[in-house]
């Protein structure tokens, strides 16, 4: 599974960030591994240091084998709760997405059933 992590202009201890959110990123969306081909991150802040409620930006999209893209976003006042709470989204959305997936590989057809005579 391939990470690649974005972020803003304007944002501080961009390759501190970037490894944290790397390292979080494998551990909480690791399991997903054998169905996710690839996740992107992208953290910016919106005002770029002006402040303001909610300016931090989270935007995670995992790409998903089989399936379209799944892309979530939450916004917060600093970066740490808009990451954790990008990350909880994709998670739950995930979970959904791959659920559905495997209903649908382990469901026989009536179509590959012998004939009974």
């Amino acid at each position: 599974m391939e990470i690649h992590i974005n972020t803003g202009n304007g944002m501080d201890n961009k390759v501190t960030l970037e490894a944290w959110a790397d390292a979080e990123i494998r551990r909480t969306l690791g399991r997903f591994s054998n169905d996710v081909r690839r996740i992107e991150v992208h953290l910016s802040d919106d005002n770029s240091g002006k402040g303001g409620a909610d300016d931090k930006r989270c935007m995670i999209e995992a790409h998903v084998v089989g399936h379209a893209a799944v892309a979530v976003t939450h916004q917060a006042a600093n970066m740490d709760e808009a990451f954790r709470g990008a990350e909880a989204k994709a998670r739950r959305a995930l979970d959904s997405a791959i659920g559905k997936l495997s209903d649908r590989r382990d469901h026989t057809s009536i179509r590959t059933e012998p004939e009974i005579l």
